[in-house]
């Protein structure tokens, strides 16, 4: 479980950003939308089908993030 101590002199605003951050590297967000509904393990496996086929495309071509 994610707790974020609101420090001394400090909004909650910017203890919400922090809260946000955590969430965001812990993955506990992009876990959430993807158990929003239920996905066929036919359907899973086809998504990740396509994914692995975008990567392998993009680095084939040389293409780069950066």
């Amino acid at each position: 479980m994610i707790t974020v101590t609101v420090r001394e002199d400090e909004s909650i605003d910017s203890a919400l950003s922090r809260f946000n951050k955590i969430c965001a590297k812990a993955g506990i967000i992009r876990e959430v939308r993807e158990r929003s509904y239920y996905e066929k393990p036919s359907e899973k496996k086809r998504r990740l089908e396509k994914k692995r086929q975008r990567k392998s495309a993009s680095i084939s071509t040389g293409a780069r993030k950066g």
